[in-house]
């Protein structure tokens, strides 16, 4: 368990002092900082820090803190492009996993979900092929089919809409969901949608990149986890995985294969997000792995 751990998340112009600055009021606080990394972008001079604390001897709580740092750190706080979040790490994001035919990258979250790998909680399984009941059942998950074969587009996604709403999700994951959100929705859980895109993006966005990889003759493929945005495989990349192939590889081989990367830039990309270790700036992530 992590109760009595936190952890603070501050991104800011950079100037001296931060560090110093940050640590100082988390000690009269009475918090004791456990682990720490620091990061200024040499181009932009913008400065990104992740701690993780612990009470100090002092009863510290989430609210609490935060109050305490927003208070302390007030100047630093009102400057433009400024955030800070602080969280209680035995936060558990509730996560709706949503696939169309593929089944490969939900069983594999669900998985590692089941054996404790990813600190959430897993309330949903969207699809809009009704054979993906079977695999959230083997995890006891409620499931929901969305037919767009029956309905208009519009009418589907007003329906996944509403039931992430009724699972009150914190987190949305297109696990090879097929589909593509309407600009509305996506905008709706900016920061909150993360895609697994089959390409190591930017090279091949789109449909059918497996394809289009064995028609360039490339000799790596690779899947990218990303933020999805209203511009289509072009959010913020948080992970990516790549494996090398031959010219004897048909497009088939390549999706069989492909599905590896897929599995793992995903996992390792929602990981990576339920832990507070994403920061994003504009179209770039900061990555503190």
């Amino acid at each position: 368990m992590e109760d009595g751990r936190f952890r603070v998340m501050l991104s800011c112009r950079d100037r001296r002092g931060i560090v110093a600055e940050v640590s100082r009021h988390l000690a009269d606080l009475g918090a004791t900082v456990v682990a720490a990394a620091q990061f200024t972008a040499p181009l932009s001079g913008h400065f990104f820090m992740r701690y993780e604390v612990m009470s100090d001897g002092v009863p510290l709580t989430e609210a609490g803190l935060d109050a305490g740092l927003r208070l302390g750190m007030r100047d630093l706080l009102e400057q433009q492009e400024s955030r800070l979040v602080v969280r209680s790490a035995s936060y558990r994001p509730r996560v709706a996993l949503l696939a169309s035919k593929a089944s490969h990258c939900v069983v594999d979250v669900l998985q590692r979900w089941r054996t404790g790998e990813l600190a959430c909680d897993i309330v949903c399984v969207i699809a809009n092929h009704a054979h993906i009941a079977e695999n959230a059942g083997w995890f006891k998950v409620p499931f929901h089919h969305v037919d767009f074969r029956s309905q208009e587009k519009d009418a589907a996604f007003a329906a996944i809409d509403a039931l992430l709403d009724d699972f009150d999700v914190d987190l949305t994951v297109l696990a090879r969901f097929m589909q593509v959100f309407p600009d509305h929705l996506v905008l709706k859980r900016h920061g909150a949608m993360i895609n697994i895109h089959h390409s190591f993006l930017p090279s091949f966005a789109g449909a059918r990149p497996y394809e289009q990889a064995h028609a360039r003759g490339v000799k790596l493929v690779g899947s990218t986890c990303h933020y999805v945005t209203p511009d289509l495989d072009e959010g913020p990349i948080i992970d990516q995985e790549v494996l090398r192939i031959s010219h004897r590889d048909t497009p088939a081989d390549l999706r069989r294969k492909g599905r590896l990367c897929e599995r793992e830039a995903l996992a390792r990309g929602l990981r990576l997000h339920i832990e507070d270790r994403v920061f994003v700036r504009g179209n770039r992530t900061v990555i503190f792995d």
